[in-house]
């Protein structure tokens, strides 16, 4: 049986009842768009951060754009982000027709290097869009001191950190407003797509609210343009609400996983050799996926394959390296840190009901081929 970086079905058996009852009740309420469980998710998740207002949105990559045309950014406008990245950030910013603007990463913890953003802002930037990647958080207090400076919007790509901290603050609470995604893969998945949007803005919640729901502010009547089809899924809601109960559980079972990575494979680490995640003071890392690095990456994964381990690459391409965004004119050399890492990382197996046998089985096939490199 092929040991894959993801898997939802042991999480699924345990959990089957649960998430039976929760299609069961929706489908029983006579209210399958915009009901009670979507008001209910919106409520508790919002408690969960600490924050007054979340919106439900249909995906994670809608939430990206709504929380930036909410915070008023739109054509001719710069947002400030990573590259080192998935696509749907960037693709985000370029729906809204403002301007992705690359900064790199730093080599050892692979998140945004708050030391070139200050270089990076214009008289055209309106917003800084940090990724917390990878299942930690940026460093956000230069950016929050950045952003009061020269006033510019803070908003958070929460789509890997759900329940992520940083000196003592969940990731989503920190800016302006925050983007989830739901996706299945994320620590806090959906059986289907969804996302939100976190604010603690009245104006920013109202816009939120009407960009979702074609501009409107009631029924059939449009006050802003152009709006959105962007609505969370009822049962995805029902689903992700009864979900919230156990994110923190989630997040434990993903450390402990992460734990015996880290025992297990700290032999093999070193200069030329594995390296494997760091964690940045202050914060708590969830490990939506356990990147490493390796300058043989192709070579391992290659080599796993045999023994039943199917890894995957977080991310292969950068964004500013992609045909479509080519007319945003980077070249390779640009972002070299970026690039480096797109050569190098890979992710090992990680999901909360990853059992130790299984994962004695990845770390003993990772050993043999390292030491047959």
């Amino acid at each position: 049986m092929t040991i894959r970086v993801w898997d939802y079905l042991p999480e699924y058996e345990k959990e089957k009842d649960d998430i039976l009852g929760a299609v069961d009740q929706v489908f029983g309420s006579g209210q399958l768009i915009l009901g009670q469980s979507v008001e209910q998710f919106e409520s508790e998740f919002a408690r969960y951060h600490g924050v007054t207002h979340c919106t439900g949105v249909d995906n994670g990559t809608n939430a990206l754009t709504l929380g930036l045309e909410a915070l008023g950014i739109g054509p001719g406008d710069e947002v400030i982000t990573v590259s080192n990245t998935a696509a749907p950030t960037v693709v985000a910013i370029a729906a809204t027709g403002a301007t992705p603007v690359f900064v790199d990463v730093r080599a050892a913890d692979f998140l945004m290097d708050t030391d070139q953003v200050g270089a990076a802002i214009t008289p055209r930037t309106k917003a800084l869009l940090p990724v917390h990647l990878y299942g930690q958080c940026a460093d956000m207090a230069p950016l929050e001191r950045l952003a009061r400076r020269h006033g510019l919007a803070v908003l958070e790509d929460c789509a890997q950190s759900h329940g992520a901290r940083h000196h003592g603050r969940v990731a989503g609470s920190m800016g302006d407003a925050a983007a989830f995604s739901f996706y299945p893969t994320k620590v806090l998945g959906a059986y289907g797509d969804g996302g939100a949007v976190l604010t603690s803005d009245d104006e920013v919640d109202r816009a939120l609210r009407q960009l979702r729901y074609y501009g409107m502010d009631k029924t059939y009547y449009v006050v802003r343009s152009p709006g959105h089809n962007s609505r969370l899924d009822e049962v995805q809601a029902e689903i992700l609400r009864r979900k919230l109960r156990r994110l923190d559980a989630y997040t434990e079972g993903r450390r402990e996983v992460a734990r015996r990575y880290r025992e297990q494979l700290a032999d093999l680490t070193g200069p030329g050799q594995l390296q494997l995640p760091e964690v940045n003071p202050g914060n708590t890392h969830v490990y939506y996926v356990y990147v490493v690095r390796h300058p043989r990456r192709d070579a391992i994964i290659e080599a796993l394959k045999p023994h039943g381990i199917s890894l995957n690459i977080s991310y292969p391409w950068p964004v500013h390296t992609m045909s479509g965004f080519a007319h945003l004119g980077y070249t390779r050399g640009d972002l070299p840190v970026t690039e480096r890492l797109a050569e190098e990382i890979f992710s090992l197996p990680m999901y909360p009901s990853l059992s130790e046998e299984r994962q004695n089985k990845i770390v003993d096939a990772l050993r043999t081929v390292l030491a047959a490199l």
